[in-house]
């Protein structure tokens, strides 16, 4: 994928440098999915890297010029995940600050026409990976956001001479997102689904384990059913009314105990999400 080797060579000169690491995430079931993969396999190559997932209500969506100055004060590098690709001015400023940035997202590129040519705005990033970016000839455009999250840390493992089969298991994050992002099921998004669903019927991560566990979830018949209207609403439930950094937590979660408790947070979360739509949705009929 087009600037994949850049931003590989960029990580690995941060890690190898020992500099401060921080991925930007989204606050929905791709963006917490998408920095959980890039921050679970940075920290297990020894990188010393943070996360940042902006508040929905007093943030918005994507980078901000606040929170680049903030990461700026502790950090070298920003990744962004499932965001970034409309952010130039933001980019720019972490430029200012002396940050090296990576941007990897998949959503369209901005473009201006002139003269009836397309002209794309790509930010000034020092590598900016998305499959829809003109020049990318990267054969599968549909991808999630963590889906291209997922294909960065393959091709870090293969830089760094790791078997990259030992981060597949991620593959069951991809999935959830994949699904509950609402990307088209074709080409490999349908693949990372196929296999992710296998996946989560005997995953190890404590979090996903107490979620259907809590959701009353039969995993021998898990199903897009379940992820997209189950799994998926709980996990995005956090970052609407409370903060995504709870579902964060939830899927890095260490210990049978913890996973629990977090688990019953998102399902009564996503509970008090239902009940004020149904009565939204009263008082729009009324």
């Amino acid at each position: 994928m087009q600037d994949m080797d850049k931003a590989v060579a960029v990580i690995c000169d941060a890690i190898r440098k020992g500099e401060a690491i921080t991925v930007f995430g989204d606050y929905d079931v791709d963006g917490v999915t998408a920095t959980a993969i890039l921050l679970t396999y940075l920290r297990k190559q020894g990188a010393k890297v943070d996360f940042y997932i902006p508040d929905r209500h007093g943030e918005g969506y994507g980078l901000n010029i606040a929170a680049v100055e903030q990461i700026a004060s502790h950090s070298q590098l920003l990744i962004t995940v499932d965001c970034g690709i409309t952010c130039a001015k933001e980019v720019a400023r972490a430029k200012e600050l002396g940050m090296r940035v990576i941007v990897t997202d998949h959503h369209e590129v901005k473009f201006k026409e002139e003269n009836g040519v397309r002209i794309y705005q790509v930010p000034a990033a020092d590598a900016v990976i998305d499959p829809h970016q003109e020049d990318c000839n990267y054969p599968y455009k549909e991808l999630c956001g963590a889906g291209v999250a997922y294909k960065l840390v393959r091709v870090l493992l293969e830089e760094l001479e790791i078997d990259p089969a030992k981060a597949e298991y991620l593959i069951e994050n991809v999935a959830i997102a994949t699904i509950g992002d609402v990307v088209n099921l074709t080409g490999e998004n349908r693949i990372f689904v196929r296999t992710g669903l296998e996946m989560l019927k005997k995953t190890k991560n404590e979090g996903l384990k107490a979620l259907f566990e809590c959701t009353g979830i039969d995993v021998e018949n898990l199903n897009t059913y379940h992820i997209g209207f189950v799994i998926g609403p709980c996990i995005n439930a956090c970052g609407r009314l409370d903060t995504a950094k709870r579902a964060l937590a939830l899927l890095r979660a260490k210990t049978e105990r913890e996973a629990d408790m977090l688990a019953g947070d998102l399902k009564a979360l996503n509970e008090s999400r239902r009940d004020m739509t149904d009565r939204v949705v009263d008082e729009a009929m009324a």
